[in-house]
């Protein structure tokens, strides 16, 4: 069983930055893909950032050129970097990863087996 812990959330206002981690409990590399989804109450969870073995990465249409997705392998930490934060980025930030190799990056839920416990980002206007 993977475990992968999220970390790096918090308040900030609208146009500032952070920047989210997610610790694996096994190598990151050994995962064919991992990414970033996030959801707020009463809705789906969403797509934001996939990247998957080779590099390749997806991002959701809402966060294309604000965030960046990124792997540290020396420290098998998965990261999402957040810039020109908006109000409507305000959410439950998860990461996920599958050892499972098929089609590429992913914004699909359904394309990842383990998740992560999440951390809140909220963004005021």
């Amino acid at each position: 069983q993977v475990q992968l812990v999220e970390s790096g959330g918090g308040s900030v206002q609208s146009g500032g930055s952070l920047r989210l981690s997610c610790v694996a409990s096994t190598y990151i590399y050994s995962m064919y893909r991992v990414g970033w989804f996030r959801q707020t109450p009463g809705k789906e969870r969403e797509g934001v950032a996939s990247i998957d073995s080779a590099g390749r990465t997806i991002y959701g249409d809402s966060v294309k050129g604000r965030f960046t997705v990124s792997r540290d392998s020396v420290k098998n930490t998965l990261y999402l970097q957040m810039n020109s934060l908006k109000p409507e980025d305000t959410a439950m930030y998860y990461c996920a990863a599958t050892p499972y190799s098929s089609g590429g990056a992913s914004l699909s839920v359904s394309g990842y087996n383990y998740w992560g416990q999440g951390t809140q980002v909220t963004v005021s206007s």
